[in-house]
């Protein structure tokens, strides 16, 4: 047991070195330090809020639209910021190769195993691959 726990000790400080790590941590610092790109987070925050309320009652509140809407249009003006832009395609590669470590080790294992999927277009949904 003490070998797999020293392997897994390793391989956390290979996945540590990565570039894939080095980005996500330098991205994640230009953009805590983008006074401009935070104000935009807490706006979006704010607008996700009201949106999050008026969801509660779905369709039959009276502003859902216009807050879908106007969380959605926030959220493309979020994702064509050059540092969001920068820290969420690191982010996603980073959790890509920590999908594909964690499905080599499972598949290693055996092909029946199932392993959460990072695919977000699934999130919220009880999916495993």
């Amino acid at each position: 047991m003490s070998e797999i726990l020293i392997a897994a000790y390793q391989l956390a400080d290979c996945i540590n070195e990565s570039e894939e790590v080095n980005n996500y941590l330098y991205y994640k610092k230009q953009l805590q330090e983008d006074q401009e790109a935070q104000k935009l987070i807490r706006e979006f925050q704010d607008v996700k809020a009201l949106f999050e309320e008026a969801q509660r009652f779905g369709i039959f509140h009276p502003n859902y639209h216009e807050a879908k809407e106007k969380a959605e249009s926030f959220q493309k003006k979020l994702n064509h910021h050059p540092k969001i832009a920068a820290y969420l395609e690191a982010e996603e590669k980073l959790d890509q190769l920590l999908y594909d470590v964690s499905a080599t080790i499972a598949h290693c294992i055996s092909d029946t195993i199932k392993i959460p999927t990072n695919d977000p277009k699934l999130l919220g949904k009880r999916i495993c691959r």
